[in-house]
């Protein structure tokens, strides 16, 4: 698997090729995603912006997630990470979004929804994609891998769009 410098570095060449922009939608990671994005020079050209949204409130102000799915389904589901995607392209007037939603660790986890749980949003010009990850390891490994997973998902989608 590429490093994630050299994710970023190819989710911009794709993205600067379509004349098109990106945005991070945030829970688990913190901005990390946005972060490794903006650390490439030129990020301005494919890059519009990223929302940390790490409380419930977060979630359903910024992106516009209905507070009764949280409540159903939990912050950590897919039904959130599908509305969290759908909501940063609307809101931040990009083409294609990533979002995160998990549990990072060491605490928060349960028998359902164990420490290392990431749901993943997909936002695409095709629709919604989504999909549930678990990554072994402290919080910084399950947080650098959930970076590498949402960058390499979304540059699959790029390249097969």
């Amino acid at each position: 698997m590429p490093t994630i410098p050299e994710l970023v570095e190819q989710l911009a060449t794709a993205l600067k090729a379509r004349g098109q922009f990106m945005a991070t939608a945030e829970s688990c990671t913190g901005g990390l995603i946005a972060g490794a994005c903006t650390d490439l020079s030129g990020s301005s050209d494919w890059f519009e912006r990223g929302f940390v949204t790490y409380s419930n409130a977060a979630k359903c102000e910024m992106l516009g997630v209905p507070a009764a799915v949280i409540e159903t389904h939990g912050a950590v589901s897919e039904p959130v990470a599908r509305t969290m995607a759908a909501g940063a392209v609307v809101n931040a007037h990009a083409h294609w979004s990533v979002a995160v939603t998990g549990i990072a660790g060491p605490t928060g986890g349960g028998a359902g929804k164990p420490v290392g749980t990431v749901w993943f949003g997909w936002a695409t010009p095709m629709g919604v994609f989504t999909e549930r990850q678990h990554f072994d390891g402290d919080r910084a490994a399950v947080r650098q891998a959930t970076v590498a997973h949402a960058l390499a998902g979304l540059l699959q989608r790029l390249t097969n769009a």
